[in-house]
């Protein structure tokens, strides 16, 4: 018979850093609400409380209870860093930015004309790695430009056609 599936987990036992007053003043003080949990968590379970006590009290999860107080045996700390994550830096510096933006006002050097393809090549040559034309799109569209594209035209279109078709039916009022 194997016995290890039919163990318990072993006790937890908080292994006090500060005084049970002290976590209190620290639970009392925090500004950030993850943080005042976790220290209310551990005040109550250094004054005595059991974990699934402590669970129903703050409206957690036993299995949070269990991670809290794991947090604070291991010495980490109790605030939230998910705040202080700066995240990644952005595709385009600032300087690459004005640059992009200063070419998107001139005519574009092959074909006059900045499609989002244009601009994804012109990132991809200054950033030295492919950009796709989607992420060029949302930086056009970051600096206040929209990609230019002339309005498709029949190759066997009739100008004089077209031309007299305007004028026939601006002088038409629709009642």
């Amino acid at each position: 018979m194997d016995l290890a599936k039919h163990q318990r987990r072993p006790r937890l036992q908080l292994k006090l850093q500060h005084h049970p007053d002290n976590l209190h003043a620290l639970y009392r003080e925090s500004q950030d609400p993850i943080e005042r949990s976790r220290w209310h968590a551990l005040w109550l379970l250094a004054t005595g409380h059991p974990i699934p006590k402590v669970a129903q009290t703050l409206g957690y999860s036993t299995r949070w209870v269990r991670d809290t107080l794991h947090r604070y045996n291991q010495g980490k700390p109790m605030a939230d860093l998910r705040h202080q994550n700066p995240g990644q830096p952005p595709l385009l510096p600032p300087e690459l930015q004005e640059a992009f933006r200063q070419a998107l006002l001139q005519p574009h050097p092959r074909d006059g004309i900045w499609t989002i393809r244009n601009a994804a090549e012109w990132l991809s040559e200054r950033l030295g790695r492919p950009v796709d034309p989607r992420r060029a799109w949302s930086w056009m569209k970051r600096l206040g430009f929209a990609p230019l594209r002339p309005r498709p035209r029949h190759r066997e279109r009739d100008l004089a056609e077209g031309e007299a078709f305007k004028k026939t039916s601006s002088s038409r009022s629709f009642s």
